[in-house]
């Protein structure tokens, strides 16, 4: 099920349409194999403390959260072959490239997960 991603702190929407990454497959997995993530969308890996972007096509934002959701780091425009880490996340959400600069998250937000029922 599709989620909305919002920055209770900001008053801001990250995403209208991210997928959940919860299983071993799809968390290996992740973006590999897509064109783009065009905006609105994301994915959110969990548990994730590092994600690579070996093999990939495009550039993404990559926020890292704690187990409370609250923001502990934050990697705009990571670039393909390139590789982030936070020991202290919980989990990833990675966004379209220009999502963090746009809604201003920073270390500190708190984000909110609100599932989207089908239509």
């Amino acid at each position: 099920m599709p989620l909305r991603v919002f920055n209770r702190t900001r008053s801001t929407v990250l995403a209208t349409k991210a997928e959940t990454a919860g299983e071993s497959g799809s968390r290996r997995r992740g973006l590999l194999g897509r064109d783009s993530l065009p905006e609105g969308e994301g994915l959110w890996i969990v548990p994730c403390e590092a994600v690579h972007c070996f093999f990939m096509k495009f550039t993404i934002d990559v926020v890292f959260l704690d187990r409370k959701l609250r923001v502990v780091k934050v990697r705009p425009s990571l670039k393909p072959w390139r590789i982030a880490g936070c020991l202290r996340a919980h989990s990833v959400l990675e966004l379209p490239e220009g999502t963090i600069h746009a809604t201003g998250t920073q270390p500190g937000d708190q984000l909110e997960f609100e599932k989207i029922p089908p239509a």
